[in-house]
């Protein structure tokens, strides 16, 4: 077999485990994508047909998947709901979550008080939860979580495009965040957050 056949077959392979570490579902499936025609082809030369059956298939739905996860949200789909920034839910809700929280927000504690809390529903269901704190007409983002089950972009775009009523309604004109994991900054940037010094700020 030539060097450079093995070597897709190394290089599919690597595409693959490089794709289970990514948080991000964007990315993780457009790299399981790569990955999955690179093992097309690697199974093709060498004539392996459960390879390239497998590989194909896989490829297929990791198309099918990005595109639903690119696709606009439809606005009956999620809602921003307003809560009392110390409800009974709410506070089970940060509480169940915290551990998961903390991975990508770390500075969040249960003692923040935030005067500005709305839960993100998805399809009725509570999907996750925002909370802010006033400054004039900006709102400081305390916390944006969205738990592992609806963790992907969807929530954001829409909370962040047709969604930002629910804080224009509030008087507010424009976002300000403080990430502190590289995680969250990227997630912040995807969503149209731009730096301003320390911080990153979107303009509503």
């Amino acid at each position: 077999m030539p060097w450079w056949v093995e070597g897709l077959g190394y290089l599919a392979s690597a595409l693959c485990v490089l794709a289970l570490g990514m948080r991000q579902v964007v990315r993780l499936r457009t790299i399981s994508f790569m990955g999955g025609v690179v093992f097309v082809v690697y199974g093709l030369l060498i004539g392996s047909w459960p390879v390239v059956i497998t590989n194909g298939a896989i490829a297929v739905l990791n198309v099918w998947r990005l595109r639903q996860e690119l696709s606009a949200p439809a606005a009956s789909d999620i809602a921003a709901v307003p809560i009392e920034s110390h409800h009974p839910f709410l506070d089970d809700f940060l509480r169940t979550h915290l551990s998961d929280i903390q991975r990508s927000q770390p500075e969040f504690t249960l003692d923040a008080e935030p005067e500005f809390a709305r839960i993100i529903t998805r399809h009725g269901l509570p999907a996750g939860i925002f909370l802010g704190r006033p400054q004039g007409t900006e709102l400081d983002v305390v916390l944006d979580y969205v738990t592992p089950r609806y963790r992907d972009s969807r929530s954001g775009r829409w909370l962040f495009g047709d969604g930002r009523t629910t804080f224009t309604a509030a008087g507010f004109r424009r976002l300000v965040a403080s990430p502190t994991t590289y995680e969250h900054r990227s997630y912040l940037e995807a969503l149209g957050f731009v730096p301003e010094g320390t911080r990153m700020v979107k303009e509503l």
